[in-house]
């Protein structure tokens, strides 16, 4: 009977994962409460074996779907079977939802220790102009500058596509070790050849940070769910971004310009140290069962090997026309946001009568605040829209709906900051500037997503590093274009030109709102094979 009992118990939790996967997996990781006085109901029992029998034949060669037998089952125990509740929301295991939050802690405080050692030099360049022992100006700094985001845009394309091929959670730490040190080596140097060659090298390096940490949040946090974590995950971009004139800033002022390089350097080691031990790249890496479905049949003799470095690129990426939707239109968000953070402070001062750049800034200062929220809310819009969908219609589909909303609220939100009088009060226009940050950055976080869910597991990397070199592409075009623009032909052009741009963006989702996930795809063409069988 005790037998019985524990066959039961181990039946419903298998059941509670609803993946074939998880219920043939030894580690549990979901359980639910069970009072033990609840075991001796005979209907409970019946019910709970039935779960435990239907699990078995999911788990089975070809069992994709319950026997004839099983489906004529009592009624009396098939309400909980079908109950909503238990496979929309299923709770993980105590022990997993420690280990994964100390997995997601480490790939938050780790990019935002990246974005902490890229923007070191932007608050060391004051001090190191001022400096006359290094005789710098304005256009040396610009020179340097210049270099790394060129540098950035494609190394984010060829790590990741390399990167698939190694473990991300060691590529993650070890590249913010490495551009750690590339800031402590930049602060002995003394000429411009010196300066250059470190900052270009640390573009290169950097490119390597967001695509681990997309192929980490794939494995650890489901489709429902993932939405909101990877919202959460944006927020390093902010926390970096806050973090640095504080670190470098700081230092450069008290200690002189050298502190401000190194400073970020032996942060950023000491942070790296931390996420090689926290970070793992998968949960079965420590025994617990995989968030979502995996193919986990062992490899046939004659079965065809897998494709290399180039051929997967091509495969699941290149070859893929929603990736190229999802990445022209990334192309177009960055020339937007670009444009707005570039030229929003010469805007004011120009065209509304702003006394100088120090006033301007501050009405403009809500942008990255807005973005904060902006995209914490659009992770969790999509997943809500995920969740109540009843698994019907594509999970990519319903987080585009998403981007499509925001992006029409960024047109929006253009066209009120271009029609408020020059006399308006300082907070509604801080107000104004923090609402084009929250629609914003809602679609640069989530279509980063939608690529990553687009493609297997073994590609995310490659996807996020494509999507983010045509993204930077589209920020270099928002620099000298968009500033002939403005000269040749008014600033009422320049809205118009990143109101089309939005238009553009809307146009190139509008085919994407039904796409189904890797995952979906994988499920569907597992039960087609078990229907033909």
């Amino acid at each position: 009977m005790l037998t019985g009992q524990a066959q039961s118990r181990s039946g419903l939790r298998q059941y509670c994962c609803s993946s074939s996967v998880c219920a043939a997996r030894k580690v549990p990781l979901y359980r639910r409460s069970i009072e033990p006085a609840s075991l001796s109901s005979p209907t409970l029992l019946r019910g709970m074996r039935l779960r435990a029998n239907s699990a078995a034949a999911a788990a089975s060669p070809g069992g994709d779907e319950p026997s004839k037998d099983q489906a004529a089952a009592p009624a009396q125990a098939a309400p909980a079977a079908a109950t909503p509740a238990v496979a929309e929301a299923p709770s993980y295991s105590p022990d997993f939802i420690r280990r994964r939050l100390l997995v997601f802690v480490g790939i938050v405080i780790g990019y935002s220790s990246y974005y902490l050692t890229r923007n070191s030099l932007t608050y060391t360049a004051p001090v190191m102009v001022a400096d006359p022992v290094l005789h710098m100006d304005i256009t040396q700094i610009g020179a340097m500058t210049s270099i790394f985001p060129i540098a950035y845009g494609m190394s984010k394309f060829v790590s990741g596509v390399l990167g698939a091929k190694f473990s991300p959670s060691v590529l993650l730490a070890g590249g913010l070790m490495a551009t750690a040190a590339v800031n402590i080596a930049f602060g002995f140097g003394t000429s411009l050849a010196w300066f250059c060659f470190f900052w270009a090298l640390n573009g290169t390096l950097q490119g390597v940070g967001g695509p681990c940490c997309a192929r980490i949040l794939t494995t650890w946090f489901a489709s429902k769910e993932r939405g909101t974590y990877w919202g959460m995950w944006n927020i390093a971009h902010n926390l970096g971004g806050f973090a640095a004139p504080l670190v470098a800033g700081g230092f450069a002022k008290a200690m002189g310009w050298k502190w401000g390089m190194w400073a970020p350097g032996i942060i950023g080691i000491v942070v790296g140290i931390f996420v090689l031990l926290a970070c793992r790249d998968k949960p079965e890496d420590l025994g617990y069962p995989a968030v979502e479905p995996t193919d986990s049949k062992p490899k046939k003799k004659d079965e065809k090997p897998k494709a290399d470095i180039w051929g997967s690129l091509m495969n699941s990426v290149l070859k893929n026309p929603f990736i190229w939707g999802m990445a022209l239109t990334y192309f177009f968000i960055y020339v937007v946001r670009q444009g707005v953070t570039s030229w929003f402070v010469f805007y004011l001062i120009k065209e509304k009568g702003i006394e100088d750049a120090a006033q301007a800034a501050v009405r403009v200062s809500g942008l990255e605040l807005g973005g904060l929220v902006g995209s914490l809310i659009a992770g969790r819009l999509s997943d809500g829209l995920i969740r109540n969908s009843g698994g019907k219609g594509g999970n990519v589909g319903k987080r585009v709906t998403v981007v499509m909303w925001y992006t029409v609220g960024i047109a929006l939100a253009l066209l009120a900051f271009q029609a408020l009088p020059a006399a308006i009060p300082a907070a509604v226009q801080w107000f104004n500037v923090f609402m084009i940050g929250f629609f914003l950055y809602g679609p640069q976080m989530l279509i980063g997503l939608c690529g990553a869910e687009l493609v297997g597991p073994d590609s995310v990397g490659a996807s996020e590093g494509f999507l983010g070199w045509i993204a930077y592409l589209g920020a270099a075009n928002a620099g000298i274009p968009l500033s002939i623009i403005v000269k040749e032909y008014g600033w009422n052009a320049y809205f118009s030109t990143l109101i089309g741009a939005c238009a553009v963006a809307l146009l190139l989702l509008s085919p994407m709102t039904k796409l189904r996930s890797f995952v979906q795809r994988e499920t569907a063409r597992k039960e087609r094979l078990a229907k033909e069988q």
